[in-house]
């Protein structure tokens, strides 16, 4: 670690992102006798995978008030990946001491650190509950994403007359970057003459700061390139050259936060493999099993990634396909029923409303093949190309458990859908190969079909058993799968918007 003042090579990785949660509370319970109550609140988060809570801070104590507006602030590290519980707890301070318990409880509220980013404005409002046959008041919430500057500075420099190191040659010159630990503005630059085998002959050195080098974007700058050690030898040292800045510009670089703040919706759909390979229902050896004490590998799944989205979406409806199976009343195969079994609206209310059409779909079709994946991926590119201004951004899960029959088409599809709003998670279960699927996840050779590449990588592929936890614990198995597939959704919906040039829209004041 370097030492305070010290200064360090600039670092090109970018910090985790960090939330600052703002705390107020309207029309509290009145506890106390001769004036009003005196509230605090504490905040616990929940351990990922458990159902342990662990304390995590607290505000500061505002007396005699049932509407106080806190400034002790909670900072977070937000991962979207993740399903962040948080709980609210308040209470009266009527008591010296400091354990919580012996103060007077005033409500609780539970809450997803994604349901506060993903409401307009990042502003939540939720009831407090936890005091019977009394109406405890609310909370509000405001999530406003901490950062160090996240602008983008591009620079044209130029050198002029620096010391030549090169015996048979002009020197090979570079610059080295570093910034100050104290305030972060102060800037010292290196220049080095570059040699094949590491071993960097040191030219100079100029300092300057963040404020000096924005006066190029209206007039040059030019830098001597100084060498203390020749400063100290020669009497008659000038110089060792001089570094000239021509141009100077700064572009803002937008995180996933801005546009979530903006208003940018993630719109859910899932589509389920409903194939005979998967084993009849009702028989324990199938994938699509659910026994009394178990979910099934699907439901998991569809459970571990939706739960997270559906903090993003403003009204919670999802789209819900099944492919591969022979649908009543006629019997014929279908790569893109609604599981709702409504064509015209095959939206389902939330997570549950899903799971619940999903095991209805169970009892009411025969399953059966192949299995096709472009039907459903071409039926979400088509609603994902009506609205292309960066106002909605769609993510598509599919869950199977085999070999993909339409891969062509499938190809082609993806290929077609880069150039949308969209990103596409699959999820394999079961014991299968999925060779044919790490193709079209194109993390290492960019997908193509008919000489045609694809605009952005907006495959994801994860194999469901790669996740499940030894000793069964499913709460564990499902969040270490949406850590997983998740994880890309932010990095390719912001590749969408810069190729585009979308900008987060603005969130308006109150």
């Amino acid at each position: 670690m370097a030492a305070p003042g010290a200064l360090e090579p600039a670092a090109g990785s970018v910090p985790g992102t960090k939330v600052e949660l703002t705390v107020s509370c309207r029309n509290l319970l009145d506890l106390d006798t001769f004036s009003k109550s005196d509230p605090v609140v504490v905040l616990f988060v929940q351990v990922s995978g458990s159902s342990e809570w662990k304390e995590f801070g607290r505000t500061e104590v505002i007396d005699n008030t049932l509407n106080p507006d806190f400034v002790r602030k909670f900072v977070l590290d937000y991962y979207f990946e993740e399903k962040q519980n948080l709980r609210f707890d308040v209470y009266n301070v009527d008591s010296k001491s400091c354990s919580i318990l012996k103060q007077d409880f005033l409500g609780q509220a539970f809450v997803a650190l994604g349901e506060v980013i993903g409401s307009q404005r990042g502003r939540l409002e939720r009831p407090l509950t936890g005091v019977p046959g009394k109406r405890c008041g609310t909370i509000l919430l405001l999530a406003e994403e901490l950062s160090n500057c996240r602008d983008i500075v591009t620079m044209q420099l130029c050198a002029n007359k620096l010391d030549k190191k090169d015996f048979f040659g002009k020197s090979d010159p570079f610059l080295v970057f570093y910034r100050s630990n104290e305030d972060g503005t102060t800037v010292k630059i290196d220049v080095y003459d570059w040699d094949r085998d590491g071993s960097h002959d040191f030219i100079g050195e100029f300092a300057t700061s963040y404020r000096e080098l924005s006066r190029a974007q209206s007039q040059f700058t030019v830098y001597e390139v100084l060498n203390p050690r020749k400063k100290c030898k020669k009497k008659k040292y000038v110089n060792s050259g001089t570094v000239t800045l021509l141009s100077f510009s700064v572009e803002s670089e937008f995180t996933f936060v801005d546009y979530i703040r903006g208003g940018t919706q993630l719109n859910f759909t899932v589509a389920i493999d409903f194939t005979a390979s998967n084993g009849l229902p009702s028989q324990p050896t199938s994938l699509h099993y659910a026994s009394p004490y178990q979910l099934s590998a699907y439901a998991l799944a569809l459970k571990a990634v939706g739960e997270i989205i559906q903090d993003y979406d403003s009204d919670k409806l999802f789209p819900a396909y099944g492919f591969g199976a022979k649908v009543p009343p006629d019997g014929k195969i279908s790569h893109q029923f609604p599981l709702n079994n409504n064509v015209e609206n095959p939206s389902c209310a939330g997570i549950e409303g899903v799971l619940e059409s999903y095991l209805q779909s169970l009892r009411t079709v025969q399953l059966y093949g192949p299995t096709n994946f472009a039907p459903v991926i071409n039926q979400v590119a088509g609603i994902a190309a009506q609205v292309t201004d960066g106002s909605q951004y769609h993510v598509l899960l599919i869950i199977t458990d085999g070999v993909i029959s339409d891969m062509l088409q499938t190809k082609e599809a993806i290929v077609t859908a880069s150039s949308l709003p969209m990103s596409i998670i699959i999820v394999g279960v079961g014991p299968a190969e999925f060779e044919a699927m790490e193709e079209l996840d194109g993390d290492e050779v960019r997908l193509s079909s008919r000489g045609r590449y694809a605009e952005r990588d907006i495959v994801q592929f994860v194999p469901f058993r790669d996740y499940v936890d030894d000793s069964g614990n499913q709460v564990l198995s499902m969040a270490r799968l949406a850590k997983d597939v998740l994880a890309e959704i932010p990095e390719q919906l912001l590749s969408y918007m810069k190729t585009r040039d979308i900008k987060p829209r603005r969130a308006d004041p109150e």
